[in-house]
């Protein structure tokens, strides 16, 4: 049975996450904290946790960052922030460290986690992270723009403490959207539509707040310290279709002997296209580092 809190964080902004306790907890076996990406929120992760077997031993959580979802706020979120509220609420869940698993700006927030707090990181999975070194084309011009979103962002949470904003912004359920994507997915055709539904901001800013989506792009385009100097295990899992990088340059990024990577035969959006294939690689992989143990031990 999952459970669900929201409450205020220390710095009196709103936290709000989700736990679904391991059936048979192991002792050596991590809590996996689940972070979403841009203009997303923690129901991205909800079909993961119902589904994956890593519940059988791990405790799974998964968040809404700061400015999204239930924790929706209008005023600043970023890097630190989101952070600071990870480790508040690994505090919260007893104070072991995590298995942080990311996707897109989410990897960015697991892999910053790792930098600022490696005290609650036990291992990484990164689900198409972004290395900013390896953008290119229209990516790499959204990169080097984010100056212009930072200013706009300023511009957007003053006008909101003026209580000039748009109306209520209303939590966007991913696991339906998800549904309504595979279902659309049987024709070229339908394909194309749910590339450009998934890439729309219009899209997004029906249910983030300008300010948020603004940081969100910032935060996604931010330096993010390579897998290998971190020194943790970390899987990455990379869209075989995504277009944002440079092949080459990201097969540098993700170069070392402490990280794997895998392919996903996807677009940029591998927990709507490819779920099954992603829960089953962090299991596998999961399994290599923390084996479930045998019978004779369970009894």
């Amino acid at each position: 049975m999952e459970m669900s809190w929201s409450t205020t964080g220390t710095h009196g902004q709103p936290l709000s996450w989700w736990v679904r306790p391991a059936r048979q907890p192991v002792a050596v076996s991590p809590p996996v904290l689940l972070i979403h990406g841009l203009a997303s929120n923690a129901s991205r992760f909800e079909e993961f946790v119902e589904t994956t077997r890593l519940s059988e031993h791990h405790r799974l959580i998964r968040v809404d960052l700061l400015g999204h979802g239930r924790a929706l706020s209008r005023g600043p979120v970023g890097l630190q922030a989101w952070c600071d509220d990870i480790v508040e609420v690994l505090q919260a869940e007893g104070g072991q460290p995590a298995l942080l698993v990311g996707h897109s700006l989410g990897a960015q927030v697991a892999l910053q986690m790792a930098q600022r707090h490696p005290r609650w990181v036990s291992a990484l999975v990164l689900i198409d992270p972004v290395f900013r070194r390896a953008l290119h084309g229209r990516s790499r011009r959204i990169a080097l723009a984010a100056p212009l979103w930072r200013l706009m962002a300023a511009a957007a949470r003053a006008l909101n403490t003026l209580g000039l904003h748009r109306g209520p912004l209303p939590p966007l359920d991913l696991r339906a959207l998800d549904r309504q994507a595979r279902a659309a997915l049987a024709t070229p055709e339908a394909e194309a539509a749910f590339i450009a539904q998934y890439s729309s901001t219009r899209a997004d800013l029906r249910h983030v707040p300008t300010a948020v989506y603004l940081e969100d792009m910032v935060a996604m385009c931010e330096h993010a310290p390579l897998p290998r100097n971190l020194g943790l295990p970390t899987l990455a899992l990379m869209s075989s279709g995504a277009t944002f990088a440079d092949a080459g340059q990201m097969q540098e990024a993700l170069a070392g002997p402490n990280v794997t990577v895998e392919a996903i035969d996807c677009h940029h959006w591998p927990l709507t296209e490819r779920p099954a294939e992603v829960c089953d690689a962090i299991e596998r992989w999961c399994h290599t580092h923390w084996p479930p143990p045998s019978p004779a031990a369970r009894g």
